[in-house]
């Protein structure tokens, strides 16, 4: 995936500023999917480009005047073909998981340390995804439909979180059983 699919994405049903997508990205897809504000402005101006959005100047008061995207039917088109594309999962780059690979390099103690700290971040992260889930999605059928598939992403990000938090808990019980003490 390209953040431009991700962008085109937020932009399917309604018009942004880019201050406005950078804000929405951040709060929606930017759950798994990570751009900077300077990613996210240049991937609009290429966009723009390739006539995939189109931007229209919006006077305001007392303020610089803004750019409104919005998406254009070619950028539908795009967009559409590439969700028609068959996904391939992402490989995986964890130094979590590196550092556990070769564990015996430093003591269980090191390891518990950041396991801890990385379980209490996934489970704050976790508590986030069960309030959106609260606020947002009690009643799917109550929602818009083109709300409703940003549940599905949530529902991923909760099972990530969740397994990440109990993967932490079954490393740290290890890790303090002993077995991965050397003897000597």
């Amino acid at each position: 995936m390209a953040l431009a699919h991700a962008i085109l994405a937020l932009l399917a049903d309604r018009s942004f500023s880019g201050y406005e997508l950078t804000k929405e990205f951040e709060g929606s897809v930017g759950c798994f999917w990570k751009a900077t504000h300077q990613q996210i402005y240049r991937e609009l101006a290429a966009l723009e480009e390739r006539r995939f959005v189109r931007a229209d100047l919006v006077a305001q008061e007392g303020r610089p005047n803004k750019k409104l995207y919005e998406l254009t039917e070619a950028g539908k088109r795009w967009l559409s073909e590439w969700m028609a594309e068959p996904s391939e999962p992402c490989a995986v780059r964890e130094d979590m998981l590196v550092k556990t690979f070769a564990g015996y390099l430093t003591s269980p103690e090191v390891l518990i340390a950041d396991i801890e700290r990385r379980k209490a971040l996934h489970a704050e992260k976790l508590e986030y995804y069960r309030q959106i889930e609260r606020e947002h999605f009690s009643d799917l059928s109550a929602i818009p439909i083109e709300k409703r598939f940003g549940y599905l992403s949530l529902k991923r990000g909760l099972r990530y979180e969740a397994d990440w938090v109990a993967w932490c808990e079954d490393a740290g019980a290890l890790l303090r059983s002993g077995i991965f003490t050397p003897s000597g």
